[in-house]
Formats: C-alpha cells, structure tokens, sequence
C-alpha cells in the first residue's frame, strides 16, 4: 500500500524529521502533538488543563486533515512528566474523544521537548 504524508498548518508544523501523520489505507498515525500554538509555535501553558486542551486540539487537526475525526481514534497515547495530572487528561479527554473510548496508554516520563507538561499520538481507522 502506498503512504500518504498528512500536513495541516491548524496543527503544529513538526518541530523534527516527522510528518504530523501518515496515512497508509484507512489507517492513519498521527505524530506525537505537544501544547504548541500552531500559529506562533509557542507553547500554550499557562495551566495542565490548558496544556491538554491545546493537545486534543492539535490532535483534532490533524484527524481533520486526513479525512477523519477523534472519534475514529483506535489507540491513544498519552505522556505526561506528572502523571497527577492522569485525573484532568480523563476529565477533558471526554470533551474531545466520544464513547466508545479508544485503547489508551498514559505514561510517566522525564521529561518531554520545549518543557510541554503532556504528549499524545494517536492511530485512526477513518
């Protein structure tokens, strides 16, 4: 099957050597999406709650760029330097992501690029 490269400037424009997703057939893999604004590029971080907002969002984006939407989510990942924060991804996720809820790992790590709090990619089935 032949890949196609997702690109939108609603999302984040990559930061890295990645595409913001690719999609092979009806599936699609979206690259990890920071709280950056994706206009100036800055990182929106005034609250946790407002990291994670800026995340679905920029998730959203790039569903919508390929044919898709957060509700065709099959698996989710979210990385977190606190995993305290667990409870408010759950609570604004369900803004975002409609039932039934995809697979789902959350992760503590270290640390995450440009000090974002949260991290998430993301694989849909459109």
């Amino acid at each position: 099957m032949k890949k196609q490269i997702i690109q939108t400037d609603h999302a984040p424009a990559a930061i890295g050597t990645y595409s913001q997703a690719v999609r092979v057939g009806d599936t699609v893999y979206l690259s990890g999406q920071i709280p950056l604004d994706p206009t100036t590029m800055e990182l929106v971080n005034a609250s946790i709650d407002e990291e994670i907002h800026q995340v679905f969002r920029n998730l959203a984006a790039v569903a919508e760029a390929a044919g898709g939407s957060l509700a065709d989510l099959v698996k989710l990942n979210v990385f977190l330097t606190d995993l305290a924060h667990f409870g408010r991804v759950n609570e604004i996720m369900r803004g975002y992501v409609p039932e039934p809820f995809p697979a789902r790992a959350a992760i503590g790590v270290a640390s995450l690029p440009r000090g974002a709090r949260v991290e998430a990619d993301a694989v849909l089935v459109v």
